[in-house]
Formats: structure tokens, sequence, C-alpha cells
């Protein structure tokens, strides 16, 4: 009945205004009299006027602003993948997409495109947005300097940064020099245009070098941490003396800028000491989730605004106050974590790459249409990489690194990416540099960038110490080792227990390695530490609980699935578990068994076919294509594990289907031997009465453990009894099997062990 009267209510009201608002325009047409109102007369015909308003539609400022950004983050985030496929920073895939946009290549072959989507009066619009991301880029810049390194560490690094800074400084006005006549714009002054060209040579990426050193996994090592340090004394010092090159540019001269250095000395004197201890007592009193309210979160983002507007009106540009905002926030890691959570990907994602887009758009290759003008390009790049790389170089073996450390150093600290294009398109609007000079530029933080990952391998290929990502303990020993691979804590805690009840009594004999990997971009350098320690918190806990000692890997990749593989590979691990990833469908029999109801296509999985990572999009496997790739890469066993709320194997089934799946009576020994597991093994099809082999080794299980194995023949599995088992080991090609034939065993088994060994093949 209430079902009725909601009906009769709803089309009561809607037929009731309706009907008002109809009565309302019949009676204010009358008051049209004596207004004048003109009719709107046209010969075209109601489809033209259509097109017509929708041509219009298409054109509008906003309109194309919104098609800019889909087009830009896509591009953006094509390039920045295929980048990071082939070993490279996303930053140079997005640097790169920014050229294609651009007049280099999309503007010169498709100029039809570019005038729908990057038509010249649209510019400004992309520009101001573009800016509000680098304004957000470098509060998380400055957020990620870790100023506690500087303090503990700060002797050798400051002597290094700062004679990296200073050497391709002077180099790159030594180049200005010789450069200045041809190339420098009309009224520009040979100071300014020395000066801007001496800090482009001197930047670092200080985001791109931290991804890098997580990347391969030295962020732990000596160098790891000289180089960190390095990095974040070059980008607070390169900064500084970026503001003071901006105020004296914008004078004219050193005496005229004075003042504004003055106010600038004021503005970073106020910000250390007033504002800073102000911000801490906030991020104190709010570093948890929860405590971080709106009021709160926009607190900070006003000391943001405020701050980038009052270092724009003094002079030294708005990015320097987004940057120095995030150097004074709050020291709490969590604190930082959160914040940098909430702005890092809308400022990373949508708005960064349109600035790489409208450098790109600035970024006119065409003009360099002389051999000359090449030649003065590669010079451009020999400079920079001279005073760069040889600069850090030379002053890490002069504090007494040795000279593989002080050739990565310099390496590293060569990478420029997003930062050098910062400076340039500064000098850019300022009216210190050329379009073609510009270009010039551009080009050379592109090769600096790209030639930091092989400028590294080169290094480790001559002093041949390649970092080795399984530790020594592990690789050097000869016992039974378990790699158990997980992503999520609770996961790691469940995969310990299972691995602990296959090595319990072999005390000194076995080897468990619990491994986690991250995404580098979800990771940042100052906290890797404390991630680390709460990723492992569990696992930890308990083995400690089991008594068992456990070695720990922790990384930050690119490629989890590679890594995980080759991990497992060089360690010569006799067994790798990892728990089952999501399906690719969330409908097929088991997903429906793991608690998923409809058939939806997993996104990735259409990547990956396309990609030719992935199989037929349609095939319907029982793994979802993570744990199909990571099969096809082992060489090792691999035990996959769904996880229906195991906590210990006391009681373990084993149903046997083929020949080959002898070797599984190898893992019911292992857990006999170790937990005194009950094992129950279910000749499904007659095999094991026919193999000697089998029959062999079931006894041999029998003579030394007469009540803990039994074997059944028949073919009906009770409901109850699946119920009771703690743990169903089977072998991958059975597991298939099952699911082809939809078996009744499916709804009720427990948590079950797959197993995927090369030897069954």
């Amino acid at each position: 009945m209430k079902k009725f009267k909601n009906s009769f209510f709803y089309v009561g009201i809607i037929s009731l205004f309706s009907v008002l608002m109809y009565w309302i325009i019949e009676f204010g047409t009358k008051l049209e009299s004596g207004k004048n109102i003109k009719a709107i007369v046209t010969e075209k015909n109601q489809w033209e006027s259509f097109i017509e308003a929708l041509t219009h539609n298409f054109q509008h400022p906003l309109a194309v602003l919104l098609a800019q950004i889909v087009t830009i983050v896509l591009v953006a985030k094509l390039f920045g993948w295929i980048c990071t496929k082939i070993g490279q920073p996303t930053v140079i895939g997005e640097m790169i997409a920014g050229i294609v946009l651009g007049p280099s290549l999309v503007g010169m072959y498709f100029p039809e495109f570019s005038a729908i989507f990057f038509p010249e009066e649209s510019l400004g619009n992309l520009k101001f947005l573009s800016q509000i991301g680098l304004i957000l880029f470098m509060f998380i810049v400055g957020m990620e300097l870790d100023l506690k390194i500087l303090k503990n560490k700060a002797h050798d690094a400051v002597v290094i940064s700062h004679a990296s800074i200073i050497i391709p400084f002077a180099l790159g006005m030594g180049l200005a020099y010789f450069i200045y006549q041809s190339f420098a714009p009309e009224g520009v002054q040979f100071l300014s245009f020395g000066l801007f060209m001496g800090i482009a040579m001197s930047i670092t990426a200080f985001p791109v070098l931290a991804r890098i050193v997580q990347e391969r996994n030295i962020n732990k090592t000596k160098l790891g941490t000289v180089v960190i340090t390095c990095a974040a004394a070059d980008d607070i010092t390169a900064w500084c003396i970026l503001a003071a090159v901006i105020a004296i540019v914008k004078a004219g001269s050193v005496v005229s800028s004075f003042y504004t250095i003055l106010m600038a000395v004021t503005y970073v004197l106020l910000m250390i000491k007033v504002v800073r201890p102000f911000l801490k007592r906030v991020g104190d009193l709010h570093a948890s989730k929860e405590s971080m309210s709106k009021p709160v979160v926009a607190i900070f983002f006003l000391t943001l605004i405020i701050s980038a507007y009052a270092t724009e009106v003094i002079g030294i540009h708005a990015l320097f106050g987004a940057f120095m905002t995030g150097a004074i926030m709050p020291e709490n890691i969590k604190f930082r974590s959160l914040f940098i959570e909430k702005i890092e990907d809308v400022a990373l994602v949508l708005l960064l790459p349109l600035f790489f887009v409208f450098t790109g758009l600035r970024t006119q290759i065409g003009l360099l249409n002389d051999p000359y003008l090449w030649k003065i390009t590669g010079l451009i790049i020999l400079v920079a990489v001279a005073g760069k790389f040889l600069g850090s170089a030379l002053a890490a073996k002069f504090v007494g690194q040795n000279w593989k450390d002080s050739l990565s150093i310099g390496a590293l600290m060569n990478t420029r990416g997003l930062m050098e294009l910062v400076v340039l398109n500064i000098g850019y609007d300022l009216g210190v540099l050329t379009p073609k000079v510009f270009s010039m530029m551009v080009i050379m933080a592109l090769v600096t960038t790209f030639m930091t990952g092989p400028a590294l391998d080169l290094i480790n290929w001559i002093f041949k110490s390649k970092q080795d990502d399984v530790p020594q303990e592990v690789k050097q020993t000869s016992k039974y080792k378990i790699l158990f691979s997980f992503a999520s804590p609770q996961s790691g805690r469940t995969l310990l227990k299972l691995a602990n009840d296959l090595t319990k009594k072999l005390n000194n004999n076995a080897v468990l390695t619990g491994m986690h990997l991250t995404p580098v971009d979800e990771l940042h350098h100052y906290d890797t530490e404390e991630y680390e320690k709460e990723s492992f918190k569990e696992v930890v806990d308990e083995s400690e609980v089991l008594n068992r000692k456990i070695t720990t890997l922790f990384k930050a990749s690119t490629d989890i699935d590679s890594e995980i593989a080759m991990v497992a590979n060089k360690g010569d691990y006799d067994l790798l578990l990892i728990g089952l990833g999501e399906s690719i469908y969330e409908g097929t029999l088991l997903g429906k068994l793991l608690g998923f109801t409809t058939r939806i296509i997993n996104p990735g999985k259409l990547l990956n076919t396309v990609t030719g990572r992935g199989e037929n999009l349609f095939d319907s496997s029982p793994f979802d294509d993570r744990t199909k790739f990571i099969l096809s890469k082992t060489t090792i066993p691999v035990g996959i594990l769904i996880d229906k709320n195991f906590s210990k194997a006391d009681r373990v089934f084993i149903p046997v289907f083929d020949a080959k799946d002898s070797v599984l009576i190898n893992y019911a020994q292992k857990l006999i031997h170790n937990s005194g597991a009950q094992i129950v093994i279910l000749d499904a099809a007659g095999q094991i009465k026919n193999n000697a082999e089998m029959k062999e080794k079931i006894r041999a299980i029998e003579q030394n453990a007469p009540n803990h194995i039994t074997l059944q023949n028949q073919r009906v599995i009770e409901k109850d009894f699946l119920k009771s088992q703690d743990l169903m080991i089977i072998s991958i090609d059975s597991w298939k099997k099952l699911l082809e034939t939809k078996s009744l065993w499916l709804s009720d088994i427990p948590s079950t062990l797959i197993i995927s060994d090369k030897s069954l093949n």
C-alpha cells in the first residue's frame, strides 16, 4: 500500500506544479506588451541551427580547455608508461609527450589538429592552469625534503652539492660569453643572459633522482643517503640562487636588485621564525587522518597561496613561495604523507602534464634547421654534462668517496628533469631566452635525464658490482628456502603461517624470506623506513609468535610482477608463495567462489591484451594476468594460496587426478614431518594404483608416520569432509579441471594451495 501511496504522491506533485508553471508562462507572456520584443528570424533550418550551436559549444573556451586536458593527460600517461617499460623515469615520457603535441611534431604535420585543440587564444588558460599545477608540485617537492638528514649529514653533502652548483654555473656563464652575441634576445644584458645560462646548468631534479634511487634499491646504502642529501642541499641552494637571479634580471643590475633581495631575506626569516612554529603546532594537533578536518587543510592551503602570492609580488616568483611553504611544513612523517596524499594525484596526474605540454608548445625543434645550431645544442649538452657530472664526481672523490660511488653521484646529480623545465620557462617568460635557445635547452634537459639510467648501468658494469636484489645470506645458503611475496600485511601473515608449517622442524636448515614490493610512485624517499616497518609489522609479530627467524626484503619497483619472478629466480628459492590476485572476470566460477557476483571485464585485461602481455581478452583463465605473468617467468615451484581464513595445516586434503601429481606427495611429507599434519590423499582418477612411484612414496610415509596419511578412492566427497579440512593442495592442471567441469567441490573447499611446478610438465 505504501508503494502505491508514494506513486500517487509523485504523480500528483509533478502534475500540479507542471500546470502551475504553464499557467505562470501563459500569464507572463501577456506582460511582454510594451517591451519591444524582437522576434528571432532565421533562414536556416533547424538542423543547421543545431550544428551551428554545437560548433559554437565546441569552440567555447571551457570546452577547449577540457578537451586539451583530456588529450594531454592521455598522451602524457601513454608516453610515461612506455618510458617505464624501457627503464626510464615517467617524467621523460611526459616531457616527450609535450614536445610531440607541440609545433615540433603534431603542429608541423597535423596543423588542423593543433588549430582545433591548441588554438593560440586558448594558451593563456592552459598556462595559468599549468602554473597552479606547478605551485602544487613545488609545494610537494618542498615537503619531500627531509631537513633532518641535512642537519645530521650535511657536511660532505654541502661540499658536493655546492661544488655541483658552482662548477656548472661558471661553465654556463662561460658558454653564455661565447653565444651571447648570436643567441641572446635584443635588449637583454649579458648579466641576465649569463646568470640564467648558469642557473640552468646547475639544476638537479630532486624528485626524479629520489625515484631512481628507490627503483634501484640503493636508498638504504651509503651512496643512496649521500646522493639524496646532496640533491636536497642542491635544491635548497639552487632555488635560493634562482630567486636572487630573478631579482637581478628584473631589476637590471645587482645594485638595483638589493631591495628585492632584502625583502626576500625578510620573507624567508618570517617563514622560518614565525610561520613554521605556527604550522608545527597545528600539525602536531592534527597529525592523524581523522583529525585533519577541512578547516585544518584550509589553513595550510591558505599559507601556501599567501606565500606564493608574496614571493610573486616581491619579484622572486610564486614557485619559490610554494617550495618554501613545503619546506617548512611540520616534520611529522605521517602528517606530511597525509597532506601529500591529498594533493599529489590532482597535482601530478591532472595539472602537471599541462605544464609539460605548455613547454612543448613553446619548444620548436624545427627552428634548429641548420647544422651549426645542432653543434651549439651539442655544445650546451657537453657543458651541462661536464659541469654537473664531473663537478659532482670530483667533489665526491675529494671528500672521500670511492670512484664508483663518486661517478654514481655524478650521474645522479646530472639528472635535470622537470626542475630544468621550470627554470627554462621562467627564463622564457622573462624574455631572457629566445625560442631557439629555449628549444636547445629543453633538448639538453631531455638528454641529461635520459642518460642517468644507462650511465649508472655502465658504471656498475665497469666496476663489476651490480646491486643485488637478493640478500647474500639467502643466495649463498644451500638450505631449503621459501620466498613469500605479499601485498597486504594480513596476506603476509597468512603466507608466513603456511611457510612455517612446511618447515617448522627444519630448525636452521630452512630460510624464510618475506618480500613486499610497492609501486615507486606511491612511495616518498623520506618515509621509506617507516613504510617498510609498517608493511612488515604484522609479519614480524607473527614470526615472533611462531619463534621463527625470517629475512625481510622491501623494494620500490616500477614492475612488481617482473621483480617478484626475478628475485625468486636469482635467489634460487625452492618455493615461491603468493596470494591469488584479483580475478580477470568478477563473475567466473572462481570469482563466485571468492565472493564476486557480476561479470565485469577487468580494465587491466584490455591493456595487457593490447600490449601483448595478456592472453585473449575473453580467455576465462582461473588466474589474473599478474599471477599468470609470474607463473610464466619463474623457473622454481610456485604455490598460489586461495585464503579462506587459513590459520594452520593440521588437516590437509590432496586430490590426485594425474600421474604428474606425484610431486604433491612431497608437500604432504613436509607437512607431516614439520607440523604433524593429517593427510588425506584422494585417488580421484584411479592413477595411484597403477603408478609405482606414487605408491612407493605413500608407502614410505606410512612406514615413518603410519597414523598421518590416508588413501581414499571414492569419487564423491562429502561436504562435511571438505569443510573439516584446513587446506587443500592441488596441482595447477587439476585445479583447471575442477573449474572446467564446474565441480561441486568448489563451493565447499577449504583454503587451497595451487602448486605450479615445472617438474610436473
